[in-house]
């Protein structure tokens, strides 16, 4: 922009205005700007102006005319059309965008240089230190997870780190920046921050020392006597009413709420944070705390939701706080659980009581882990016949809040996935390797720090039995049904996979499913050479776009498995033969969500209702309010589900019949 300095008659006017300057040569001003709308102004140091000619309409209907009125201004450009009014201290070292709205703010500062919380050093998981993760404001939870749980690969932490690192000193700068469209209203101190375009800030306490990204089609917006230090805040994220956070970063589409506060941690995509308090978490998309006295304390989390009062221990009080836990994905914790770290929760599994065994049940997924007198009883793949856990299934990509047009986080929605049906394979071995190593007679068996009943154990084989074959039959009748069906060397020749990653193990890395091998490609190559960030970004989205590929890979490789042949060898025969087990599987898997649903609707479900009233109030106020089983969203779902899967089932056998 080409800025002129001010002539006599602007110089004079604003000295009407009761302006003042302590030079005022060093004010320069954009072509078209009008000193009527600069009225009780200390100037000093080098200031650049632009333009004044916009109104704002505030709540109310109230129009104010752009301009700066009541304030003091130290070395600061401010572009065209902003308003700023009753800045109690001063504004120093700022550029300012076009369209922002200040007014009633103490003090907004940058008083040395900063890099605005970039390359800030998270002590994630162990308070004791060794996890640390370098913040910047395009830090995914895949990048992070890398971070955290690959310390072994020191080559990698280091190319990594260094990668951080030097973005971090490109934002190096002792001036701050407001952004485009940005209000920031009835603020206390803001020092050394980086506000986005179009962020709202109303009643913040205090920010030092971070980055609040925002734009236009995802506002970030921080509210009433928030304190953030070094910290970085990312797109489409809402803060407010008290909360507390220092040394975080708080990835898109978080809600932080309600005195919530936070410290030495990651929240990433969607996460929620009321009432309680985090300490060293590393929280994957969707970790959801609502409650008071609710406790998150070094940990690793994802897809998980804390009941009121759940917490974990992570201090022996021998060398120090230096445990740490894990619960994979989709685990629930009940109100007042308790886990005393180090323990291993495996995914999906839900947590009741509490447990102080240092349990591990991560390759037996989908389980019950429940106390019972001070003994943690594991029911293994209970969650599976759950309406609950496909509830939350079916609820995590309806809630995603991020509307930014880049999504950092790379996420998988899916329940059933080479991950969790892996971890299934290796329950079944597992409960396998119990059942035969102890006496037939026995009760119960001792299992890394829980206790399985012999009951729990064959359910729970059968259960992960049904549920891989429901599995691997979904993705066989999806393959099917885009390739040509005209004969049977067709069929074989075109199930093949198109890439050969995918067989053997696979990895949740906070919410990317990927193959391992993929991983270990990709750490070989971050040791190997240096990366860019947007290099490494470019690589965990691509692992995510070639889901569905490296996903068949590794189904395919498990059906010959299952069916004891190559599918290159598979018959007609054996397709049909397996399509019927697949239907029966997915038949009777959805009889049990069926009648757990129905659970919601029996005698103990209605009490409470039909206050003053005899038993037909009761079941009057109970449909009034809850409305019948048979009509509702869920079952009337499941119901379809099963139906559609069972026609599915019967048009493909007649199609696969035709070639016989």
């Amino acid at each position: 922009m080409n800025y002129r300095p001010l002539t006599s008659l602007e110089i004079e006017q604003l000295k009407q205005n009761r302006c003042s300057a302590d030079d005022w040569t060093h004010i320069h001003v954009l072509d078209g700007f009008d000193p009527t709308y600069v009225h009780q102004v200390e100037f000093s140091g080098d200031i650049r102006l632009g333009r004044f000619e916009k109104c704002f309409a505030l709540a109310g209907g109230l129009l104010v005319h752009a301009g700066i009125f009541n304030a003091r201004l130290h070395h600061v450009t401010i572009d065209s059309d902003v308003y700023i009014r009753n800045i109690e201290n001063y504004i120093a070292n700022y550029h300012i965008g076009e369209g922002a709205y200040i007014e009633h703010v103490s003090t907004l500062v940058v008083d040395a240089q900063t890099t605005f919380g970039n390359g800030i050093r998270v002590p994630v998981m162990n308070e004791g230190g060794g996890r640390e993760v370098p913040i910047f404001d395009g830090l995914s939870a895949q990048l992070a997870y890398v971070l955290t749980a690959y310390r072994h690969r020191k080559t990698v932490i280091e190319q990594l780190t260094k990668a951080i690192d030097a973005y971090a000193q490109e934002q190096l700068s002792s001036i701050g920046t407001i952004g485009r469209n940005a209000r920031i209203v009835n603020c206390n101190v803001l020092k050394n921050v980086r506000i986005g375009d179009f962020a709202l800030l109303d009643g913040v306490s205090r920010l030092s020392n971070g980055t609040v990204q925002s734009s236009q089609e995802a506002s970030t917006h921080l509210g009433t006597d928030v304190i953030c230090d070094d910290f970085i805040i990312a797109s489409g994220t809402r803060i407010s009413d008290a909360t507390l956070i220092s040394r975080c970063f708080v990835g898109q589409g978080c809600l932080l709420d309600k005195h919530y506060s936070a410290l030495d941690s990651l929240f990433f995509a969607n996460c929620q944070g009321m009432h309680g308090e985090a300490t060293a978490i590393f929280a994957g998309p969707y970790t959801v705390s609502h409650h008071k006295s609710t406790l998150l304390i070094a940990g690793m989390f994802s897809f998980f939701n804390a009941g009121s009062g759940s917490n974990q221990s992570n201090h022996m009080y021998k060398l120090g706080p230096l445990h740490q836990g894990v619960v994979e994905r989709g685990s629930k914790a009940t109100s007042d659980s308790y886990l005393l770290w180090p323990a291993h929760v495996g995914a999906f599994s839900l947590i009741m009581g509490r447990h102080t065994q240092h349990s591990d049940t991560s390759k037996l997924p989908f389980s019950y882990l429940i106390e019972q007198a001070g003994k943690s009883y594991l029911v293994p793949g209970a969650n599976l016949r759950s309406v609950g856990t496909i509830r939350d299934a079916q609820k995590w990509s309806k809630r995603d809040t991020r509307t930014d047009k880049h999504k950092l986080d790379q996420i998988n929605f899916t329940l059933l996935n080479p991950y969790t049906v892996q971890k299934m394979i290796q329950g079944v071995a597992e409960l396998e390797t119990i059942k035969t190593a102890t006496n037939e007679h026995d009760s119960e068996y001792t299992y890394n720090g829980c206790v399985i009943r012999r009951s729990s154990l064959l359910h729970g084989q059968s259960t992960y039995q049904m549920a891989i074959l429901k599995y691997l039959g979904t993705m066989l009748m999806r393959k099917l049904a885009t390739i040509s069906l005209t004969s049977l060397h067709v069929i074989q020749r075109q199930l093949a996979p198109t890439t050969e990653s995918g067989v053997g193990e696979w990895c949740d890395l906070a919410g990317l499913l990927v193959p391992t091998s993929e991983v270990a490609i990709l750490m070989n190559d971050f040791e190997q050479q240096s990366y860019s960030l947007e290099a490494i970004q470019k690589r965990f989205e691509q692992l995510h776009a070639h889901y569905d590929e490296f996903a068949w890979t590794w189904a395919y490789h498990q059906l010959a498995l299952y069916l004891g042949k190559s599918l290159t060898d598979i018959t007609v025969a054996d397709l049909i033969q397996f399509i019927e087990s697949w239907k029966q599987a997915v038949v009777a898997f959805d009889q049990q969500l069926y009648d757990d649903a129905k659970k919601e609707f029996g005698t103990m479900a209605s009490v409470g209702f039909g206050l003053d009233g005899d038993e037909q109030k009761v079941s009057d106020d109970f449909e009034a309010v809850r409305g019948t089983f048979e009509t509702h969203p869920f079952v009337e779902a499941v119901k379809n589900h099963r139906a559609e899967k069972s026609q599915q089932a019967d048009d493909m056998i007649v199609r696969l019949k035709a070639l016989i």
